[in-house]
């Protein structure tokens, strides 16, 4: 079993993106280290909510690493002495390679160069030597790839690689089991040092799922209105945005339903909340959408052929949200999904209340982005739609805790 300590845990969260998977790390209690995050932008969403002086929840970072955007070969290559010296003193490592390459969404090619970066993952697990490992990805990094008589499976690689020195467990977790107000369903692994003999945590996790739902007075699933009933336009009325000139933004007045006040806690000032900026015909289009698909039950679904003729739409994943149900998995294209009864598309801070961001954490960089730049650029909402959860990241937290020190979590028994 493992040792009683009552320190913290600590972690290191590469391919950290925009932090989601920290911060819910954090609130269940555990120590960051540092993270890795190649993307300017995502880092400086991270730096301004994880490394601020005042932060509720922060970084301990190191001295010797620059708070700058950093990718993990670079990081490798700079400074191996020093993640070296961290060896066998880390808890955790954590973090999703890019899974762009992965995802069923779009074409799954297995030699994308961001899918290579697993690699890079695992040669940091080498380096480091921490007692437990913790991936996420997309549902697609279990397919194989079929490319000629190749196939490959990244999952297979994974398990395979890690199988020498650590117990390996996996699963695909609907993550509105957490009370994400958001059908996104993830694939997770959980690798324990062998020598550590910890149970199977997934049982755990399910075990403890009552009770961590009980903790924070949320039960499931939680719907989209519940996440952001608060922020409607109707409710609140606009002003010109005070970061974007030309656009506006809403007024927010309060939050109204239990995850609201738990998304608000302290009373949060609430910023990401400018509205696109849709033309009168536009305007009209989306709302005749709106009442359509509530009128035919298509609500969280793709609109059909005939709608799509109808407007003369060629895009075939628009849907509008069901206000009684988790959304659809979110994406990093603003334009995928419309508000159930305004004739809009949400915002970024819609989004992230679908993520289950808390309202304090302030996004950074461009909204959006286009082109050829899509491939180089993370922008608020691609940060949005690629985190993790903090609620689920939170969770899992909890799990670990129990698992690798039992006199401050609930252990196994």
């Amino acid at each position: 079993m493992p040792s009683l300590s009552s320190k913290p845990l600590t972690f290191i969260d590469a391919f950290a993106g925009c932090g989601g998977l920290s911060l819910g790390l954090m609130q269940a209690g555990l120590k960051g280290r540092f993270a890795i995050e190649r993307d300017e932008y995502a880092f400086a969403t991270l730096k301004a909510n994880l490394l601020t002086a005042g932060s509720t929840y922060k970084y301990s970072w190191p001295r010797w690493l620059p708070k700058k955007p950093i990718g993990i070969m670079e990081i490798i290559d700079t400074y191996r002495t020093e993640l070296e010296n961290c060896s066998g003193s880390v808890d955790l490592l954590v973090g999703g390679p890019p899974c762009q390459g992965f995802s069923s969404a779009g074409r799954r090619k297995h030699d994308d160069p961001r899918n290579q970066l697993f690699a890079a993952y695992l040669n940091l697990v080498e380096i480091i030597k921490p007692k437990a490992v913790l991936i996420e990805n997309v549902r697609g990094f279990t397919l194989d790839f079929s490319s000629g008589e190749q196939v490959k499976n990244f999952s297979q690689a994974l398990k395979c690689r890690l199988s020498d020195s650590y117990t390996v467990f996996e699963q695909l977790l609907d993550l509105t089991m957490f009370g994400v107000p958001q059908a996104r369903t993830r694939y997770f692994v959980l690798a324990f040092r062998s020598d550590l003999n910890i149970p199977d945590p997934f049982k755990y996790l399910h075990k403890n799922l009552p009770s961590f739902l009980r903790s924070l007075r949320l039960t499931t699933p939680t719907s989209s209105s519940s996440a952001i009933s608060d922020l409607e336009v109707r409710r609140n009325g606009t002003r010109p945005s005070t970061e974007s000139n030309g656009f506006s933004e809403t007024v927010y007045s309060g939050p109204l339903t239990h995850y609201q006040k738990l998304m608000n806690e302290g009373n949060a000032s609430v910023t990401d909340l400018r509205l696109a900026r849709h033309a009168d015909d536009i305007v009209t289009r989306f709302r005749e959408i709106i009442e359509r698909s509530h009128a035919e039950g298509r609500l969280n679904t793709s609109i059909g052929a005939d709608m799509r003729a109808r407007f003369g739409l060629k895009k075939q994943a628009l849907r509008v949200l069901d206000p009684d149900r988790p959304s659809p998995t979110i994406t990093s294209m603003p334009d995928d999904l419309l508000h159930y009864s305004e004739p809009r598309t949400l915002t970024v801070r819609e989004n992230a209340r679908l993520q289950s961001f808390p309202d304090w954490y302030a996004f950074q960089g461009k909204y959006t982005t286009g082109g050829h730049l899509r491939r180089q650029e993370v922008p608020r909402f691609t940060q949005v739609a690629n985190a993790v959860p903090p609620l689920a990241a939170r969770a899992i937290g909890e799990t670990l805790m129990g698992l690798l020190n039992p006199r401050r979590g609930n252990g196994p028994g």
